[in-house]
Protein backbone atom coordinates (compact mmCIF):
# COMPACT_ATOMS: atom_id res chain seq x y z
CA UNK A 1 0.00 0.00 0.00
CA UNK A 2 2.78 2.62 0.96
CA UNK A 3 4.30 1.60 -2.50
CA UNK A 4 1.55 2.12 -4.67
CA UNK A 5 0.44 5.48 -2.17
CA UNK A 6 3.35 6.78 -3.60
CA UNK A 7 3.22 6.09 -6.98
CA UNK A 8 -0.06 7.76 -7.00
CA UNK A 9 1.54 10.83 -4.86
CA UNK A 10 4.23 11.08 -7.58
CA UNK A 11 1.50 10.26 -10.55
CA UNK A 12 0.56 13.98 -11.00
CA UNK A 13 4.42 14.92 -11.21
CA UNK A 14 5.85 12.30 -12.81
CA UNK A 15 3.18 12.55 -15.73
CA UNK A 16 3.56 16.14 -15.84
CA UNK A 17 7.48 15.55 -16.47
CA UNK A 18 6.88 12.84 -18.86
CA UNK A 19 4.02 15.03 -20.92
CA UNK A 20 7.00 18.16 -20.90
CA UNK A 21 9.95 15.20 -22.59
CA UNK A 22 7.49 13.78 -25.08
CA UNK A 23 6.17 17.85 -26.70
CA UNK A 24 7.80 19.27 -29.75
CA UNK A 25 10.29 22.03 -28.54
CA UNK A 26 9.04 25.30 -29.44
CA UNK A 27 11.43 26.28 -32.32
CA UNK A 28 13.94 29.23 -32.15
CA UNK A 29 12.89 32.66 -33.34
CA UNK A 30 14.07 33.27 -36.80
CA UNK A 31 16.52 35.65 -37.18
CA UNK A 32 15.49 39.13 -39.05
CA UNK A 33 17.10 38.95 -42.22
CA UNK A 34 19.61 42.74 -42.74
CA UNK A 35 18.76 44.73 -45.16
CA UNK A 36 22.00 43.99 -46.94
CA UNK A 37 21.12 40.26 -46.97
CA UNK A 38 18.19 40.75 -48.36
CA UNK A 39 19.79 42.73 -51.31
CA UNK A 40 22.43 39.57 -51.58
CA UNK A 41 19.77 37.34 -52.06
CA UNK A 42 18.12 39.19 -54.38
CA UNK A 43 21.23 39.76 -56.28
CA UNK A 44 21.00 36.47 -58.02
CA UNK A 45 17.98 36.76 -59.92
CA UNK A 46 17.91 37.46 -63.62
CA UNK A 47 17.25 41.43 -63.35
CA UNK A 48 20.96 41.82 -61.93
CA UNK A 49 21.95 39.79 -64.87
CA UNK A 50 20.61 41.51 -67.42
CA UNK A 51 22.27 44.45 -65.82
CA UNK A 52 25.40 42.95 -66.04
CA UNK A 53 25.01 42.26 -69.58
CA UNK A 54 24.13 45.71 -70.45
CA UNK A 55 27.51 46.63 -68.12
CA UNK A 56 29.73 44.34 -70.22
CA UNK A 57 28.39 45.83 -73.82
CA UNK A 58 29.01 49.42 -72.53
CA UNK A 59 32.67 48.48 -71.63
CA UNK A 60 33.03 46.74 -75.07
CA UNK A 61 31.65 49.53 -77.11
CA UNK A 62 34.93 51.36 -77.85
CA UNK A 63 36.35 47.87 -79.01
CA UNK A 64 33.30 47.18 -81.21
CA UNK A 65 33.44 51.03 -82.28
CA UNK A 66 37.54 50.78 -83.17
CA UNK A 67 36.62 47.95 -85.26
CA UNK A 68 33.82 49.35 -87.05
CA UNK A 69 35.89 52.60 -87.89
CA UNK A 70 38.66 50.39 -89.12
CA UNK A 71 36.16 49.05 -91.74
CA UNK A 72 35.07 52.14 -93.02
CA UNK A 73 36.71 54.76 -95.16
CA UNK A 74 38.38 58.31 -94.08
CA UNK A 75 35.64 59.98 -95.55
CA UNK A 76 32.66 58.66 -93.94
CA UNK A 77 34.49 58.39 -90.37
CA UNK A 78 34.90 62.77 -90.52
CA UNK A 79 31.41 62.77 -91.47
CA UNK A 80 29.92 60.78 -89.19
CA UNK A 81 30.07 58.47 -86.35
CA UNK A 82 30.83 54.72 -86.24
CA UNK A 83 27.16 53.70 -85.50
CA UNK A 84 25.92 54.68 -88.57
CA UNK A 85 27.05 51.12 -89.90
CA UNK A 86 24.24 50.00 -88.31
CA UNK A 87 21.83 52.21 -90.66
CA UNK A 88 24.15 51.73 -93.78
CA UNK A 89 26.20 48.44 -94.08
CA UNK A 90 27.41 48.88 -97.42
CA UNK A 91 30.13 52.19 -95.90
CA UNK A 92 31.89 48.61 -94.27
CA UNK A 93 35.23 47.93 -96.54
CA UNK A 94 38.56 46.21 -96.12
CA UNK A 95 39.96 48.82 -98.12
CA UNK A 96 41.64 49.69 -94.87
CA UNK A 97 43.33 46.57 -94.31
CA UNK A 98 44.76 46.63 -97.58
CA UNK A 99 46.69 50.40 -97.26
CA UNK A 100 47.74 49.05 -93.62
CA UNK A 101 49.28 45.88 -95.26
CA UNK A 102 50.74 47.82 -97.91
CA UNK A 103 52.71 50.33 -95.26
CA UNK A 104 55.55 48.94 -94.37
CA UNK A 105 56.50 50.96 -91.06
CA UNK A 106 53.24 49.17 -89.56
CA UNK A 107 54.06 45.99 -91.11
CA UNK A 108 57.56 45.96 -90.08
CA UNK A 109 56.94 47.06 -86.34
CA UNK A 110 54.46 44.28 -86.24
CA UNK A 111 57.28 41.87 -87.02
CA UNK A 112 59.53 43.52 -84.46
CA UNK A 113 56.79 43.68 -81.86
CA UNK A 114 56.54 39.27 -82.59
CA UNK A 115 60.51 39.29 -82.13
CA UNK A 116 60.64 41.38 -79.25
CA UNK A 117 57.73 39.79 -77.55
CA UNK A 118 58.32 35.85 -78.36
CA UNK A 119 61.91 35.43 -76.90
CA UNK A 120 61.04 38.00 -73.86
CA UNK A 121 58.21 35.68 -73.33
CA UNK A 122 59.93 32.24 -73.78
CA UNK A 123 63.35 33.40 -72.26
CA UNK A 124 61.33 34.42 -68.50
CA UNK A 125 58.76 31.33 -68.61
CA UNK A 126 62.16 29.25 -68.76
CA UNK A 127 64.43 30.80 -66.82
CA UNK A 128 61.65 31.59 -64.32
CA UNK A 129 60.68 27.72 -63.99
CA UNK A 130 64.22 26.62 -64.20
CA UNK A 131 64.94 29.09 -60.95
CA UNK A 132 61.42 28.28 -59.14
CA UNK A 133 62.13 24.61 -59.40
CA UNK A 134 65.76 25.30 -57.78
CA UNK A 135 64.29 27.92 -55.30
CA UNK A 136 61.51 25.09 -54.09
CA UNK A 137 63.11 21.88 -54.15
CA UNK A 138 66.97 22.48 -54.01
CA UNK A 139 68.97 22.96 -51.41
CA UNK A 140 72.06 25.63 -51.73
CA UNK A 141 73.78 28.10 -49.49
CA UNK A 142 71.97 31.40 -48.92
CA UNK A 143 68.65 29.87 -50.33
CA UNK A 144 66.36 31.78 -48.36
CA UNK A 145 68.02 34.78 -48.61
CA UNK A 146 68.38 35.18 -52.51
CA UNK A 147 64.80 34.26 -52.61
CA UNK A 148 64.00 37.74 -50.14
CA UNK A 149 66.28 39.54 -52.53
CA UNK A 150 64.15 38.28 -55.82
CA UNK A 151 60.94 39.30 -53.80
CA UNK A 152 62.44 42.50 -52.57
CA UNK A 153 63.21 43.38 -56.86
CA UNK A 154 59.69 43.13 -57.32
CA UNK A 155 58.85 46.51 -55.95
CA UNK A 156 61.86 48.46 -57.98
CA UNK A 157 60.02 50.20 -60.56
CA UNK A 158 61.32 50.70 -64.36
CA UNK A 159 61.89 54.36 -64.23
CA UNK A 160 64.77 53.57 -62.08
CA UNK A 161 66.96 51.61 -64.27
CA UNK A 162 66.25 53.36 -67.68
CA UNK A 163 69.38 55.55 -67.24
CA UNK A 164 71.32 52.86 -65.84
CA UNK A 165 70.57 50.17 -68.36
CA UNK A 166 70.57 52.52 -71.34
CA UNK A 167 74.51 53.20 -70.30
CA UNK A 168 75.16 50.08 -69.93
CA UNK A 169 73.66 48.61 -73.36
CA UNK A 170 75.14 51.78 -75.22
CA UNK A 171 79.20 50.40 -73.81
CA UNK A 172 78.38 46.83 -75.04
CA UNK A 173 76.81 48.09 -78.01
CA UNK A 174 73.21 46.80 -78.17
CA UNK A 175 71.52 49.93 -77.73
CA UNK A 176 68.52 50.70 -80.32
CA UNK A 177 68.93 46.91 -81.44
CA UNK A 178 65.98 44.51 -80.21
CA UNK A 179 68.08 42.16 -78.47
CA UNK A 180 68.06 45.01 -75.73
CA UNK A 181 64.92 45.11 -75.88
CA UNK A 182 64.36 41.98 -75.15
CA UNK A 183 66.86 41.40 -72.59
CA UNK A 184 65.38 44.53 -70.48
CA UNK A 185 62.12 42.56 -70.68
CA UNK A 186 63.81 39.74 -69.45
CA UNK A 187 65.66 40.94 -66.86
CA UNK A 188 62.19 43.07 -65.24
CA UNK A 189 59.78 39.62 -65.61
CA UNK A 190 62.44 37.43 -63.97
CA UNK A 191 61.84 38.36 -60.20
CA UNK A 192 57.71 37.97 -60.65
CA UNK A 193 58.02 34.77 -62.75
CA UNK A 194 60.44 33.33 -59.59
CA UNK A 195 58.10 34.43 -57.31
CA UNK A 196 54.96 32.72 -58.61
CA UNK A 197 56.65 29.80 -60.12
CA UNK A 198 58.31 28.91 -56.54
CA UNK A 199 55.35 29.51 -54.68
CA UNK A 200 53.55 26.71 -57.15
CA UNK A 201 56.36 24.15 -57.28
CA UNK A 202 56.43 24.22 -53.82
CA UNK A 203 53.06 22.75 -53.60
CA UNK A 204 54.13 20.03 -55.15
CA UNK A 205 53.79 16.79 -52.73
CA UNK A 206 57.28 15.62 -51.78
CA UNK A 207 56.60 12.01 -51.65
CA UNK A 208 55.71 12.41 -55.23
CA UNK A 209 59.33 13.41 -56.09
CA UNK A 210 60.78 11.07 -54.05
CA UNK A 211 59.24 8.35 -56.05
CA UNK A 212 60.73 10.02 -59.26
CA UNK A 213 64.21 9.95 -57.48
CA UNK A 214 63.97 6.10 -56.13
CA UNK A 215 63.24 5.28 -59.92
CA UNK A 216 66.75 7.19 -60.97
CA UNK A 217 65.49 10.12 -62.26
CA UNK A 218 67.56 12.84 -62.43
CA UNK A 219 66.99 16.75 -61.45
CA UNK A 220 66.71 17.41 -65.18
CA UNK A 221 64.94 14.48 -65.91
CA UNK A 222 62.53 15.13 -62.84
CA UNK A 223 62.10 18.94 -63.64
CA UNK A 224 61.42 18.11 -67.38
CA UNK A 225 58.89 14.35 -66.58
CA UNK A 226 57.15 15.15 -63.52
CA UNK A 227 57.80 19.46 -62.40
CA UNK A 228 56.62 20.97 -66.06
CA UNK A 229 53.59 19.07 -66.67
CA UNK A 230 52.32 19.26 -63.19
CA UNK A 231 53.18 23.15 -63.00
CA UNK A 232 51.00 23.95 -66.84
CA UNK A 233 48.76 26.21 -65.53
CA UNK A 234 51.17 28.42 -63.77
CA UNK A 235 53.23 28.32 -66.75
CA UNK A 236 50.61 29.33 -68.79
CA UNK A 237 49.49 32.39 -66.33
CA UNK A 238 53.27 33.50 -66.68
CA UNK A 239 53.07 33.18 -70.32
CA UNK A 240 49.86 35.49 -70.56
CA UNK A 241 51.29 37.52 -68.12
CA UNK A 242 54.57 38.53 -69.29
CA UNK A 243 52.98 38.35 -73.35
CA UNK A 244 50.47 41.17 -72.60
CA UNK A 245 53.08 43.25 -70.86
CA UNK A 246 55.69 42.97 -73.43
CA UNK A 247 53.08 43.88 -76.35
CA UNK A 248 51.44 46.60 -75.03
CA UNK A 249 54.63 48.28 -73.42
CA UNK A 250 55.66 51.70 -75.04
CA UNK A 251 57.89 53.17 -72.43
CA UNK A 252 60.87 50.74 -72.83
CA UNK A 253 60.45 50.57 -77.08
CA UNK A 254 60.66 54.25 -76.92
CA UNK A 255 64.15 54.15 -75.26
CA UNK A 256 65.76 51.18 -76.26
CA UNK A 257 64.78 50.74 -79.67
CA UNK A 258 65.44 52.83 -81.99
CA UNK A 259 63.08 53.73 -85.63
CA UNK A 260 64.54 49.95 -87.35
CA UNK A 261 63.06 48.04 -83.73
CA UNK A 262 60.53 50.19 -82.65
CA UNK A 263 57.24 47.78 -82.11
CA UNK A 264 53.74 48.23 -82.96
CA UNK A 265 52.77 50.60 -80.04
CA UNK A 266 55.72 53.03 -81.25
CA UNK A 267 54.90 53.38 -84.97
CA UNK A 268 50.69 53.71 -83.37
CA UNK A 269 52.19 56.70 -80.99
CA UNK A 270 53.58 57.95 -84.25
CA UNK A 271 50.85 57.49 -86.91
CA UNK A 272 48.79 59.40 -83.71
CA UNK A 273 50.61 62.69 -84.90
CA UNK A 274 49.50 62.90 -88.24
CA UNK A 275 45.83 61.88 -87.08
CA UNK A 276 43.88 63.75 -89.60
CA UNK A 277 45.92 62.36 -92.52
CA UNK A 278 45.88 58.69 -91.50
CA UNK A 279 43.33 57.50 -90.09
CA UNK A 280 42.61 54.46 -92.65
CA UNK A 281 45.98 53.40 -91.21
CA UNK A 282 45.41 54.20 -87.33
CA UNK A 283 42.43 52.37 -86.96
CA UNK A 284 43.11 49.07 -88.34
CA UNK A 285 46.74 48.96 -86.93
CA UNK A 286 45.16 49.63 -83.24
CA UNK A 287 42.86 47.26 -83.60
CA UNK A 288 45.50 44.33 -84.77
CA UNK A 289 47.62 45.41 -82.37
CA UNK A 290 44.90 45.32 -79.43
CA UNK A 291 42.98 41.71 -81.08
CA UNK A 292 46.30 39.95 -80.88
CA UNK A 293 46.54 39.86 -76.89
CA UNK A 294 43.23 39.13 -76.93
CA UNK A 295 43.31 36.07 -79.05
CA UNK A 296 46.36 34.85 -77.22
CA UNK A 297 44.26 35.81 -73.94
CA UNK A 298 41.35 33.42 -74.85
CA UNK A 299 43.46 30.35 -76.24
CA UNK A 300 44.71 30.10 -72.54
CA UNK A 301 41.84 30.96 -70.57
CA UNK A 302 41.54 27.48 -69.27
CA UNK A 303 45.33 27.35 -67.93
CA UNK A 304 44.89 30.83 -67.04
CA UNK A 305 42.35 30.76 -64.72
CA UNK A 306 43.68 27.18 -63.36
CA UNK A 307 47.15 29.31 -62.35
CA UNK A 308 45.57 31.89 -61.00
CA UNK A 309 43.03 29.81 -58.86
CA UNK A 310 46.08 27.02 -58.03
CA UNK A 311 46.38 26.82 -54.06
CA UNK A 312 43.51 28.80 -53.19
CA UNK A 313 41.37 25.15 -52.37
CA UNK A 314 43.65 22.64 -50.22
Amino acid sequence: MSTESAAMAGGPETGGQAAKSDAVPEAAPRPKESVAARIAARASGGLVRVFLLVVALFWLMPTIGLLLSSLRTPSDISASGWWKVFTSPSELTVSNYRTLLDNHAITDSLVNTALITVPATLLVVVIGSLAGYAFAWMEFPGRDWWFIGVVAMLVVPVQVALIPVARLFGDIGIFGDISGVVLFHTAFGLPFAIFLLRNFFAEIPRELLEAARLDGAGEIRLFVRVVMPLGGPAIASLGIFQFLWVWNDMLVALIFANSDAQPITVALQQQVRQFGNNIDILAPGAFVSMVVPLVVFFAFQRQFVSGVMAGAVK
